[in-house]
């Protein structure tokens, strides 16, 4: 258990030193966008090619991986019928609204987890392959049908939302449209690089991959210091940032995914253990790809800073009592 402390110290403190540098005006307004911009075309595109690319694709078909996957498809769709019930959102916001419902924090706290509390990193390494390769594209793709052109830099959320409105067209020109802008996202293009490198078994140069390497190392920490930016000057959680979609994502991922692959894997005849290790994966908050993405397309960033926040400080008490339940 004093691993996975490790692993929210690492991440809060990290955050902790972005709010600082906001704080002592080192980083102003919306010069943190540097940081996410430089994340999401470079650092993370880097950082997905380097962990495919080492990778073996066979291990997605795990159970335990398939279980945890299918149960966050599950409560995804469960936030989209809340936001059609009961607060209504576009398309990009509840994309990214269901996003933090299932998309798990697998590397900066899954593997301190997967370490310390499952015995064995190979537990969480699948899931980060079906996140890059399955929710990460779909996540992108339906963000990428939003807008029509560059983002608007400098522009409020809502005047981005605005700017970037598709403008009227067919609806099959449009998919097509949105399609071409998904395959050119550098974050896509990278995880297909790296994935063909995989199955093919191409070496790559260290001239060329020690770069990248570096590049990569720097995606996560660049991603946190941007989140404790934006926590400067306003307070999470505040009326009128839609709370009840950062409840109801943080229930959802907290509460309701535990108990849903919990309810599969025993369902499907999983052993003990692998129902505990499927448990447990749930259980991990959300993860800050997820804000790096909505900052990057300028939608729900206030939503889904709350909920990594907020699930990030909850979830430890959660994966407490699930390794004292279960464990």
């Amino acid at each position: 258990m004093f691993g996975v402390l490790q692993g929210f110290a690492l991440i809060l403190g990290i955050i902790g030193a972005g709010y600082l540098t906001a704080r002592f005006g080192v980083v102003q307004g919306d010069q943190r966008r540097v940081l996410n911009n430089v994340a999401f075309f470079v650092a993370t595109p880097a950082l997905l090619f380097t962990v495919l690319r080492q990778s073996d694709p066979s291990v997605i078909l795990s159970p335990v991986i398939l279980i945890t996957s299918l149960a966050a498809v599950i409560v995804a769709a469960v936030f989209v019928i809340a936001s059609r019930l009961w607060f209504k959102r576009d398309l990009a916001t509840t994309t990214l609204g269901a996003a933090c419902s299932g998309y798990v924090n697998a590397n900066n706290l899954g593997l301190p987890v997967a370490v310390y509390i499952l015995g064995d990193a190979a537990y969480v390494a699948p899931l980060i392959l079906v996140q890059l390769l399955c929710f990460a594209p779909t996540i992108l793709s339906m963000l990428e049908a939003t807008r029509t052109g560059r983002l608007v830099d400098g522009a409020p959320e809502a005047e981005a939302a605005a700017a970037s409105a598709p403008r009227p067209r067919g609806a099959f020109q449009g998919a097509l449209a949105a399609l071409g802008r998904a395959a050119s996202n550098p974050i896509i293009i990278a995880s297909v690089l790296g994935l063909i490198v995989a199955l093919i078994g191409l070496p790559i140069p260290e001239i060329v991959s020690a770069p990248l390497e570096m590049l990569g190392d720097a995606a996560i920490p660049m991603v946190l210091l941007s989140f404790g930016i934006s926590l400067y000057g306003q307070r999470a959680l505040q009326r009128g940032t839609g709370r009840a979609a950062v409840f109801t994502a943080s229930a959802l991922k907290l509460l309701l995914m535990p108990v849903v692959t919990w309810s599969l894997a025993t369902a499907f005849g999983l052993g003990a253990h692998e129902v505990f290790v499927a448990t447990t994966i749930a259980a991990l908050p959300t993860a800050q790809n997820v804000y790096n993405y909505a900052a990057t397309y300028r939608r729900g960033e206030t939503m889904v800073r709350d909920t990594v926040f907020l699930t990030t400080f909850a979830s430890l008490p959660i994966i407490a009592g699930v390794a004292w339940l279960l464990g």
